[in-house]
């Protein structure tokens, strides 16, 4: 099958650090390279990929200070995309609204990956286009009246991550993600300061959320009990998730998916979150961690959270969130979608000789 990953612009695929719609695309498009497909993907130039790869900007948005308005990037990539358009059988869009538009005035089908969330502005836009083929990475996701093909649940690749049997001792308890008040980095040092624990916390500042990090996050941090490591690569990730006791996953909104949560019980630490979006379709409450209603009832459920089951929670991930389980659903979509769009085509070809034979013979 030929197919077309377009990818966001604004890290490189996959994401040398902080990332998690970039890295699902990697580990999508080079599993299905290896399944035998043709894949093209449309990436910020600086992306590797065994794929043929279709460089939308130099290199990722956020990386590159020349950029000034990096929209421009974003509406010309997707444009490039679908005037090559009849070069494939189906298009996979995970660049939300910037493709809705183009993907209905060409033949070849789309599927649109939904990696954020519905807004009070965006939700206009996805409505006018509900009958396009949407894939929700979960189904708490699944708030508006569109045409839903499938949901496929986010997967990692399980290989890359070691398995931790004990914590580090002394003992921690981890944060790791964007420092934005959606993802709760406050209410992570709060959970620690109430439960008495050391809390080690990574992740990317943006921008947009320095003011936030300077006022809620940088004076609680005393190198002791609360500590900031940065930006981690992928190994760097690895060890400190499986070193931690428990991962806090304290977020204040409906995430589709969080990958963390699946990156930290791979590893076999067991996570504690709010019971907000995707949470309680990744986490086995009580086998892999808990599902919490309040933060502070997520302090309160430390100690039994140290009594789970490291090994169950690798288990659990590698039965349910892995690159192959999710590549799989994928392939299912893309033959559904492809097999319908020939169908429709072989009727109407058939149609129309029917009609072209009915109108000679009239004559």
């Amino acid at each position: 099958m030929k197919i077309a990953q377009i990818a966001p612009l604004w890290e490189k695929v996959p994401p040398t650090t902080y990332g998690g719609t970039e890295l699902v695309v990697s580990l999508l498009t080079e599993e299905l390279v290896r399944r035998g497909h043709d894949v093209t993907l449309f990436a910020s130039g600086d992306s590797q990929t065994i794929a043929r790869l279709e460089a939308g900007s130099p290199c990722a948005l956020r990386l590159d200070p020349s950029i000034k308005e990096p929209v421009v990037y974003e509406l010309m990539q997707p444009s490039h995309a679908y005037q090559r358009a009849a070069e494939f059988d189906i298009i996979h869009s995970h660049v939300g609204i910037w493709s809705l538009a183009l993907a209905s005035m060409v033949s070849t089908p789309t599927v649109h990956t939904l990696h954020g969330t519905f807004t009070r502005d965006n939700n206009k836009v996805f409505r006018q286009h509900h009958t396009q083929q949407y894939v929700s990475i979960s189904e708490s996701q699944r708030l508006l009246n569109i045409n839903y093909a499938a949901t496929v649940y986010n997967g990692i690749d399980v290989n890359k991550f070691p398995f931790f049997a004990e914590p580090q001792d002394p003992p921690y308890l981890a944060f790791l993600g964007r420092f934005s008040p959606e993802k709760g980095p406050q209410h992570a040092i709060a959970i620690a300061k109430q439960a008495g624990w050391r809390l080690k916390m990574a992740g990317k500042v943006d921008v947009v959320d320095k003011k936030f990090f300077e006022e809620e996050i940088a004076p609680h941090i005393d190198g002791k009990q609360i500590e900031f490591l940065g930006e981690m690569n992928h190994t760097q990730k690895a060890e400190f998730l499986g070193n931690a006791a428990i991962t806090l996953f304290p977020i204040t909104w409906s995430e589709p998916f969080g990958l963390v949560m699946t990156e930290s019980m791979v590893t076999g630490t067991p996570v504690i979150a709010m019971n907000m979006g995707s949470v309680s379709e990744v986490i086995a409450n009580g086998q892999t961690g808990y599902v919490c209603q309040s933060y502070e009832e997520m302090a309160t459920m430390i100690p039994k959270a140290l009594k789970l089951n490291r090994q169950k929670c690798r288990e659990h991930v590698e039965t349910r969130f892995s690159v192959t389980q999710m590549v799989d659903g994928y392939e299912a979509v893309y033959e559904k979608i492809v097999g319908e769009r020939n169908f429709r085509n072989k009727f109407n070809s058939a149609l129309r000789n029917s009609l072209e034979s009915i109108t000679s013979f009239t004559r």
